[in-house]
This record gives structure tokens, C-alpha cells and sequence, in this order.
């Protein structure tokens, strides 16, 4: 039998310098990118980057590592939701 080997849960943090390199661990996924908008995933909830000329340089899902280049506008995060909804949750 093998065994899958799942990732060790990473800190969290993010470091925004001068509005213009953000580096983020604790990153699970990156579900989106273009130059207005990075949508990642982390154990807090999903992280939304706003801004323009974003450009990712580094994204290691093994490491939990994501730095990215660019005019930083906003940081917005949304809470993680529950799989399934409010119909599966109803008849629990």
C-alpha cells in the first residue's frame, strides 16, 4: 500500500512591500490570475489580490510559498465555505 503524503498545514502571513512585491505563505492553490486579479486559496479563506500589472514570480504549493510583482490596490479575504450548500446542510 502507498500511502499519500498530504502537506504540512503552513503558517499564514503576508508581507506587502510598498505596495508593489506581496509575499504570502500558508498558500494551498491558486485558482485564477491575470494582471487585475490573483484569487488564492489559504486555511483562513480565499484570498483576492486586486491591483495591475500583477505578475506571479513564485508559486510552490508543496511550500505554501507565492510571491507576486505589480501596483497592489486592494487585499480582500473571504471566508472558506462549506462543501455541499444549504439544500445538503438541511437534511443533515
Amino acid at each position: 500500500m502507498t500511502e499519500e503524503k498530504k502537506p504540512a498545514k503552513v503558517p499564514h502571513s503576508l508581507i506587502v512591500e510598498n505596495r508593489r512585491a506581496l509575499t504570502a505563505t500558508g498558500v494551498s492553490n491558486v485558482d485564477s490570475f491575470d494582471e487585475q486579479t490573483v484569487v488564492a486559496y489559504t486555511d483562513l479563506g480565499q484570498l483576492v489580490i486586486h491591483g495591475s500589472q500583477l505578475k506571479i514570480n513564485k508559486l510552490n504549493i508543496e511550500t505554501g510559498e507565492l510571491t507576486l510583482n505589480g501596483e497592489i490596490v486592494s487585499l480582500t479575504y473571504t471566508e472558506n465555505k462549506p462543501v455541499g450548500g444549504f439544500i445538503s446542510r438541511l437534511f443533515k
